[in-house]
């Protein structure tokens, strides 16, 4: 899966380079209400979970946060946290699954998740965001890239 976010984020973001600013930062009735809130949004939920991944990231800051105007900045940011994602999960040791995350969410709520749980809500997010950013560049004219897992890690 960590292999699959990489190359499905990887043929995301060509496309979105293809944009112009203009419907780049377009405002839809989507989450994060542009493909470049999407993009930051994804990237941040990405940084929260291997932060709690890691023992660290107990609490969460608004699910908001634009961490990059720049998008080539946030092109390279994205690529730097997929190297991360690839390198942990390539490296996990055997009991990760069978741990407990602890944190506190963006309303202060606290919540233990059994690690396994968390790992699945990570790639699922990504999926999801990266779906909504696929009908937005096809909406704004920029064919949206083939991103079947079977077909990625299966090539």
């Amino acid at each position: 899966m960590a292999r699959y976010n990489r190359i499905a984020n990887e043929r995301l973001l060509e496309k979105c380079g293809l944009l112009q600013d203009a419907d780049y930062r377009s405002v839809h009735r989507v989450s994060f209400g542009s493909i470049h809130g999407l993009l930051n949004h994804v990237l941040l939920g990405d940084r929260i979970w291997m932060a709690r991944f890691e023992g660290a990231g107990l609490v969460t800051p608004a699910l908001d946060t634009v961490l990059f105007e720049d998008f080539g900045a946030l092109r390279t940011a994205r690529a730097a946290e997929d190297e991360r994602i690839e390198a942990f999960f390539a490296g996990l040791d055997e009991g990760f699954f069978e741990r407990s995350i602890r944190y506190v969410n963006n309303k202060g709520l606290e919540y233990v998740e059994a690690a396994s749980v968390a790992v699945c809500h990570f790639f699922n997010h990504q999926t999801h965001h990266r779906g909504q950013i696929h009908a937005l560049l096809t909406q704004s004219g920029v064919a949206g890239p083939s991103m079947d897992l079977h077909r990625i890690v299966n090539p």
